[in-house]
């Protein structure tokens, strides 16, 4: 009993290191669970993948802990084992958070210390991430229905292009050939409907373009995803010469700020109301409306600027509202007009108040005022 408490305090201490006090693969603070066959300290998420991988896996707090392998723990640790299996990282691999889905994690993990891609002592990493090129099928949904089928895509860096054809008859051509310029690919396993379904966002003229595309294995979709951003930082580091890392791996893909329906009534404010899915792209400071959530082109966006220039937000009951079935609402207001939008949810109201806000404090860029005047020129 006094060996089980004493080691439980060594590892404790242990994990209370600034090494050891994040999850060695997903950054989670506070990990309570640890590979003693690796000896890194990882979160109870991370540690499920680890375990299918046969790697074996011990709750600090919980288990029963054997003098050697506390001593193997001592012996290692997350910032040894980063340097070994993190050797050879290329800067645009994307590296998952706590926040991301299963799979992302599940494939870091898996190409760190199975396929052991990152050590620089084997032929990782793979082809698609060096050569520049990757070409395969992908299940696509159609645009104007719900039926996912086979498609050819190819990935270009040499010419920042991703195209895919009708896969029934290549011989005409791509169906489309997509810039890599305004690309972004973002995983949306619960809104696509599938563990390994990737979004893949573009500008088709004056409308954003998604594309909802899946593979049966996740190891084939994950090398897609950073096929792409390694395409994109090949375009980023052309565009701007002079950016730094720093600058631009943020710029190679994102996440969405906050996605989710939302209640639409027109600019007189007496329409009645359309439930609408909205996107808030951050970087591009657009707040996107579709009919649905797996809509191929959005009816309209929204540029979100700051405070200081006439935008702003914050709770609103409509007066005369006709056809709402939700009773949360906001108005957004922007120097041109107001838009007031319900909720189903006061959480939801909350959070896209607090989204909105987050923005709305961010200062523009050059490229943001070139946004806004193209916006507004449509108009």
């Amino acid at each position: 009993m006094a060996n089980r408490e004493r080691n439980k305090k060594i590892l404790l201490e242990l994990v209370k290191q600034p090494d050891n006090s994040r999850c060695a693969d997903c950054g989670e603070p506070e990990p309570d669970w640890a590979s003693y066959k690796l000896g890194i300290f990882v979160c109870l998420n991370c540690s499920g993948i680890h375990r299918s991988l046969s790697s074996h896996v011990k709750s600090i707090r919980l288990d029963f802990w054997e003098d050697k392998l506390v001593e193997f723990m001592k012996s290692n640790g997350n910032a040894r084992a980063q340097a070994q299996y993190e050797k050879a990282v290329p800067p645009y691999y994307y590296r998952p958070q706590r926040e991301d889905c299963n799979i992302l994690r599940e494939q870091w993990i898996r190409a760190k210390y199975e396929r052991k891609e990152f050590t620089g002592e084997t032929k990782y990493p793979p082809l698609p991430y060096t050569t520049g090129f990757y070409e395969g099928i992908l299940l696509k949904k159609g645009k104007d229905n719900t039926q996912f089928l086979k498609r050819k895509f190819v990935l270009s860096e040499r010419e920042f292009t991703l195209s895919y054809y009708n896969k029934e008859d290549e011989s005409k051509g791509p169906k489309a050939v997509i810039s890599i310029k305004d690309l972004n690919a973002t995983f949306q396993p619960e809104k696509i409907g599938h563990p390994n379904g990737l979004q893949i966002t573009y500008q088709d003229g004056d409308h954003t373009r998604n594309l909802y595309v899946y593979h049966e294995r996740s190891e084939e979709i994950v090398t897609w995803y950073n096929a792409i951003r390694a395409a994109r930082y090949a375009y980023l580091k052309t565009a701007y010469p002079t950016g730094s890392d720093e600058e631009l791996l943020p710029m190679i893909t994102r996440n969405y700020l906050k996605e989710g329906y939302m209640e639409k009534t027109g600019p007189m404010q007496t329409e009645s109301f359309k439930r609408r899915w909205f996107i808030l792209d951050s970087q591009n400071r657009k707040l996107l409306y579709f009919k649905g959530h797996l809509d191929a082109e959005e009816l309209g966006a929204i540029f979100i600027g700051t405070e200081s220039k006439g935008y702003s937000v914050k709770e609103w009951v409509p007066l005369n509202a006709r056809g709402n079935k939700w009773k949360c609402g906001l108005m957004l207001e922007t120097p041109e007009r107001q838009f007031v939008f319900m909720c189903e949810q006061e959480r939801d109201q909350r959070e896209w108040l607090e989204v909105l806000r987050k923005v709305f404090s961010r200062p523009m860029s050059p490229q943001d005022y070139t946004t806004e005047a193209v916006m507004k020129y449509k108009r």
